[in-house]
């Protein structure tokens, strides 16, 4: 497979999508994906995935998780030409029929079998070789994506507390299996080996995915990617490309392409060009920011690996002044200690607090700031926490 399978002048379609309802995001889906042609590479017999954002078992309005009815309009259609659909995804956790399960309830996609499609209900996994990536030598993913004829991945637009910005690319860490996730930022702890071992996982499936879908309707800002505050978007996107869908995803909630390292990686890659088509449709609007959330808030993103060049003792020192690190909030902490057991370093132990509970207390010199326990905190009690310095640097930058 070669990494280049994605276009670097793929188009972007963004077309207008104000809410959930049936019928707006019907003719916001149809209006997004006419311009690509629709789904003409769909045939009868195809069994189409669609690989949702399943992260964890949040409701719908939670705006964590892909909206059940967007993916209920794109299952009629699919259905319609004569494909088989199967949705799925490997949530936070277990990957066992009872946890998914519970995932799939939760986030309202039983709604997803209702309208044609199945649910994945194959837990099996599979090992491969990958020797063209270029970092992501071998892996283990999800066996059920080896049943499908193609991939379409159906992402949701959030904040997130290690990339930055969590869309179309990150969404395909969903297909190792769950409780490995863990182990794969143990694997790749620098922030620029983990941006490349995605568009590792995107390359390596380059060639089933014909399709990237971002539900921007509802987005996740804030303490993302599962404790973040919904905020209004707006907006559906389509490309065939993750990365050139990336780079608009990222000017919609003001972000610069340095901020999102899977954007860096891939651009170093070649895999987004100057001036890929983009497209505005359905709306009189004619570029990207008249959709643009100004004052989106985001996670700060640490960027200790941008100064590797400077020789190791300035790096170590502006790492330590600049980079970002989870932190507790106390008073938010429940003492649940499962920051503790998907910690890959095993950083983090739990501790008597004076109230008498336990909370969580996080070794330093163990952590490895792959914000886990930020992701999978059920209260967000543990938030994404930057340097007095940085904040001051950003302050002199405005």
């Amino acid at each position: 497979m070669s990494q280049f399978n994605f276009h670097p002048q793929s188009p972007v379609v963004l077309t207008p999508c104000e809410n959930y309802d049936n019928t707006t995001v019907a003719a916001a889906l149809s209006a997004a994906l006419e311009p690509l042609g629709g789904l003409s590479w769909v045939t009868s017999g195809m069994t189409v995935g669609i690989k949702a954002n399943l992260v964890s078992a949040m409701k719908p309005e939670e705006c964590a998780t892909t909206h059940p009815s967007l993916l209920c309009a794109l299952i009629k259609m699919l259905t319609e030409r004569g494909a088989k659909v199967i949705v799925g995804d490997s949530p936070g956790g277990v990957y066992t029929a009872a946890f998914v399960n519970h995932v799939y309830h939760a986030s309202g996609m039983e709604a997803c079998e209702a309208a044609g499609a199945l649910l994945n209900r194959d837990f099996s996994t599979t090992d491969t070789s990958f020797p063209e990536a270029r970092v992501l030598k071998s892996f283990t993913y999800t066996a059920w994506l080896d049943a499908c004829d193609s991939i379409i991945d159906f992402c949701k637009l959030k904040s997130h507390g290690m990339m930055g910005m969590s869309a179309a690319a990150k969404n395909l860490f969903g297909v190792i299996p769950g409780t490995m996730k863990p182990e794969y930022h143990f694997r790749f702890p620098n922030m620029v080996d983990f941006s490349h071992m995605l568009v590792d996982i995107n390359d390596y499936f380059a060639e089933k995915i014909k399709l990237c879908l971002v539900d921007g309707v509802e987005s996740m800002e804030g303490n993302g990617p599962t404790q973040g505050t919904p905020r209004h978007v707006g907006v559906l996107l389509a490309s065939p490309s993750p990365h050139t869908v990336d780079a608009v995803c990222a000017r919609l909630i003001g972000l610069t392409e340095d901020a999102v390292p899977t954007l860096m990686a891939a651009r170093e890659r070649g895999l987004i060009g100057e001036d890929f088509p983009l497209l505005i449709a359905g709306s009189p609007a004619q570029d990207v920011e008249d959709y643009a959330v100004s004052d989106f808030k985001h996670v700060a993103v640490r960027h200790g690996h941008l100064f590797d060049s400077r020789g190791k003792l300035i790096s170590k020192a502006l790492e330590a002044l600049l980079t970002s690190r989870p932190k507790l909030k106390a008073g938010e902490c429940i003492g649940c200690a499962k920051c503790g057991h998907i910690c890959p370093a095993k950083a983090i132990t739990m501790e008597s607090a004076k109230n008498g509970r336990k909370r969580a207390v996080i070794d330093r010199d163990k952590c490895i700031r792959c914000f886990c326990c930020q992701e999978f905190c059920p209260t967000g009690a543990m938030k994404v926490h930057r340097t007095w310095i940085a904040r001051m640097l950003v302050k002199s930058k405005k």
